[in-house]
């Protein structure tokens, strides 16, 4: 069968337009995406980014840190470079680290950033924040390539993802029911079984301790997710507290060594959760003095509800005189107000995601 001219040029047009289209993915991901830009500025370098925002626990833009950590590292995949992210300190001028080359980018609130003369801001990468370079040609790059994500369904799942409403008792209460708890539920889940725990009841820890937020910091300097201390960090050779899964694997690491030395007490294992949070919280050794004095009270030093319960003793000076109790007083409020609080969000996570 013989085709007319006509249709051998349809059918080679049709050839022609299949394989610019497979072509494509391949030419994206062998270049950077810099349009027009002659040099590339990141590609095959280590770059610091430093993320300069407000503690955003109780933001009203959502998880910012997490948001904007989250497309860094889709930055440095799309640019083929290294980077290394860091929360701004407060005691240190990251404008000057920019202009003087010990940091690359800056995410900056656009409000803030607009009173710092001299800096190269970006367009919008979501609804008030910028990231700020030192190099014209940086900031072209970088421009180009939010122009592109922003036009992705990535960039919308992500934001989806990270701007919604975390808050257990108020979706709870809304009746709403989800798959998701957070942003982070993918390595809950992993950190979790590694605990034998339901993961639900992890991220209520998570929840408990930080809100989700990837930069929160205590005022004794505990950071992150699982609010872990630099030196807890250490001991488990974990050195990015930033990074989400860093910190809950370190958290859990912690976790997982407390709950050893009440895995063969002969306890629930619910009751195991309680202790292991409360030494999480206060500390192994008021717990340790807790059940001690618990056993010379006879009281079941293997029940929460029972150490609940002779805490109040432990607040007086005659506690001091105990030689069951190493450590002092123990006010223990903190601590009983912690687990409540722990639980209660586990509850309403449940009612949320009520199936594991």
């Amino acid at each position: 069968m013989k085709f007319s001219e006509k249709r051998k040029r349809r059918v080679r047009n049709v050839i022609i337009s299949m394989l610019i289209i497979c072509a494509m993915p391949l030419l994206e991901n062998g270049r950077p995406l810099s349009g027009a830009i002659t040099e590339d500025f990141f590609s095959g370098k280590e770059i610091v980014c430093a993320i300069d925002l407000c503690d955003d626990m109780y933001g009203a833009h959502g998880l910012e840190t997490g948001f904007n950590y989250h497309l860094l590292n889709k930055f440095a995949e799309d640019n083929r470079c290294d980077i290394r992210i860091v929360s701004a300190s407060r005691k240190e001028n990251w404008i000057d680290s920019l202009q003087q080359g010990r940091a690359d980018i800056v995410i900056m609130h656009d409000e803030e950033a607009r009173e710092t003369p001299q800096l190269n801001l970006s367009r919008h990468i979501d609804d008030c924040t910028v990231w700020a370079v030192k190099e014209e040609g940086q900031l072209h790059q970088i421009n180009t390539w939010i122009s592109h994500i922003t036009s992705m369904d990535y960039y919308k799942d992500a934001k989806d993802t990270y701007r919604r409403t975390f808050n257990p008792y108020k979706r709870a209460e809304r009746g709403v029911r989800s798959k998701t708890l957070s942003p982070y539920d993918e390595i809950i889940r992993k950190y979790a079984s590694e605990l034998g725990w339901d993961w639900r009841m992890l991220a209520a820890v998570i929840y408990q301790e930080s809100k989700f937020s990837i930069n929160s910091t205590s005022h004794r300097g505990a950071k992150g997710l699982m609010q872990v201390m630099p030196q807890t960090a250490s001991h488990y050779e974990i050195d990015d507290l930033l990074d989400p899964e860093q910190n809950i694997k370190a958290g859990t690491k912690h976790l997982k060594r407390l709950q050893r030395l009440y895995s063969k007490s002969g306890m629930e294992n619910s009751e195991m959760v309680k202790f292991t949070l409360a030494a999480y919280n206060a500390g192994e050794g008021r717990i340790a003095d807790c059940r001690r004095f618990a056993e010379t009270m006879e009281t079941d030093k293997n029940s929460w509800e029972s150490i609940v319960s002779i805490i109040p003793l432990m607040r007086e000076d005659s506690i001091l005189q105990e030689e069951s109790v190493k450590l002092g007083k123990f006010e223990g409020y903190e601590t009983i107000a912690y687990i409540d609080s722990i639980m209660s969000i586990y509850e309403a996570f449940c009612r949320i995601c009520p199936n594991t």
